[in-house]
């Protein structure tokens, strides 16, 4: 009985210890699935976070957006997906990349929808028309006074930062024979302003327009062919610009290049109206005895700079002027612009009488 007994206590034992092994896996096992779905659920959650599905359609509300210079893709998509527009930031990655010109996205500042697809707002920032801007179209001979207040009323540039900027224009990238002078060298064209842009940002844009008519017309190369430097050019052309309608120019020009070929003082209203800051189409004796060395009737030759910002086509005159003797000009209808030219200082008085005839 007793080893009965001890046989009867063994069993239980042995059974016991097996037992608990088994529990031991099992138990393992079950950790082992536990963590495998955990796993599974912080995958599936990761991959969920980091690519959303998109948004559909065109969204809603509005939502300024700026992108920066330099921003890459990813950077724009971040920002996007940050000021919810998108809802991930990779749909929109997907989407530009798929664009062979998905990399030419311009920096600025746009207004889209919250919410939208990541190809609607793709699509959005392809369109120059949902970028803020202001545009301002700055027109041939304006002097740098008047354009600088032009900016300011059609842009949110203070007048006083632009005059600062002028003050010291050494980092706007005039060329160098303007001798810092930036009369004459903001081109006039027409410029998409952007919130954040600051003055130096748009003066330094209008004279790298400057360079690029400067290259366009080969201004460098072309000045000796009139016997003038690059900067005498821009004089010139300042001149012809406030002289005349365009398709007068090259006679403009050639009459003013005569002038100073014979040794004549040019005598021009519109450089003593430089100097008066106005348009007087007729000056007192008292206007023309202004001292200035902008007088061309009391100095000889040319005046010491350009007297406004003269386009393209007054430059490409002074360039390739027309052939002809005259000496002298007057526009003898004021409401028509029709100009007469000659060489005949008789013939020139009969014109000026034309024109106060004519109401001038």
């Amino acid at each position: 009985m007793s080893q009965l007994g001890i046989e009867m206590k063994d069993v239980p034992t042995r059974t016991t210890r097996r037992g608990r092994r088994g529990g031991g896996v099992a138990v393992l096992v079950a950790a082992v699935v536990v963590f495998g779905l955990i796993g599974v659920v912080v995958g599936f959650g990761v991959r969920w976070f980091t690519n959303k599905p998109d948004y559909v359609g065109d969204g809603h509300g509005t939502v300024v957006v700026r992108i920066k210079s330099g921003d890459s893709i990813s950077a724009v998509g971040q920002t996007l997906e940050k000021d919810d527009v998108v809802r991930s930031a990779g749909a929109f990655v997907a989407v530009a990349n798929a664009d062979p010109d998905g990399a030419n996205l311009q920096p600025g500042t746009y207004r889209l929808h919250l919410q939208m697809s990541a190809q609607a707002a793709y699509d959005l920032l392809q369109d120059p028309a949902s970028r803020e801007m202001s545009r301002v179209l700055v027109p041939e001979g304006l002097r740098t006074d008047q354009v600088l207040k032009l900016l300011a009323s059609k842009t949110k540039l203070p007048l006083k930062d632009l005059q600062a900027v002028l003050a010291d224009p050494a980092a706007l990238g005039l060329p160098s024979y303007a001798n810092g002078n930036a009369e004459g060298f903001l081109f006039p064209a027409t410029y998409d302003v952007a919130p954040g842009e600051d003055a130096a940002q748009v003066l330094k844009a209008m004279v790298h327009r400057f360079a690029q008519a400067e290259a366009d017309t080969s201004l460098a190369s072309r000045a000796p062919d009139v016997h003038l430097t690059p900067y005498q050019v821009i004089v010139v052309a300042s001149i012809v610009q406030a002289e005349g309608r365009t398709e007068d120019f090259p006679k403009i020009a050639r009459a003013i290049l005569n002038r100073l070929d014979a040794g004549m003082r040019l005598q021009l209203n519109s450089t003593v109206n430089y100097i008066l800051k106005n348009g007087k189409a007729n000056l007192s004796t008292q206007d023309i005895a202004t001292p200035s060395p902008y007088n061309t009737y009391l100095h000889p030759g040319l005046p010491p700079g350009p007297i406004d910002s003269p386009g393209e086509d007054a430059i490409n005159a002074v360039l390739a002027p027309a052939n002809g003797n005259w000496l002298y000009w007057v526009t003898v209808d004021p409401k028509t612009g029709e100009t007469k030219f000659t060489n005949s200082y008789a013939q020139f008085l009969q014109f000026k009488a034309e024109l106060k005839a004519n109401g001038g």
